[in-house]
């Protein structure tokens, strides 16, 4: 695992980067349905999918109804479709897991609700890089 204190950069074919997204999914309705043994389970799944996907998650926790994610991405990811896996894979998982719990909130087959939040995180603030950037070249 790399510090993200360290912000060194990581590299792969023909480019050089340092990604990271904070992302926060809440459940569908905003229940409170997710118990400690379901966060634990969903940070063992968001982590194995993000292996296999070549990112790494760094950092997650999350309440009765949302989770928040910090991932070390990759950018041959689309960061809607890293969403849309770790969305589905983790639903499906859970309610095979914990289906008996969770049918107590939803008669039908669905966890997290269609909207997330996906922010840019790490990283120098935006006027450091505006500075930078307007001072090269002269």
């Amino acid at each position: 695992m790399v510090s993200m204190e360290t912000q060194e950069l990581r590299s792969h074919a023909h480019c050089v980067f340092r990604i990271f997204y904070h992302i926060v999914f809440v459940t569908k309705y905003r229940r409170k349905a997710l118990t400690p043994p379901m966060l634990d389970e969903a940070h063992r799944i968001f982590s194995k999918i993000c292996q296999t996907h070549g990112c790494e998650l760094v950092e997650m926790n999350g309440e009765a109804d949302h989770v928040h994610l910090l991932v070390d991405a990759n950018p041959n990811i689309r960061p809607s479709a890293m969403v849309n896996t770790l969305k589905t894979i983790s639903s499906r998982e859970l309610r095979r897991k914990f289906g008996e719990h969770l049918a107590r909130f939803y008669s039908k087959p669905v966890l997290w609700h269609r909207a997330y939040c996906i922010l840019s995180a790490g990283g120098a603030p935006l006027e450091v890089l505006k500075k930078y950037i307007q001072n090269q070249g002269g």
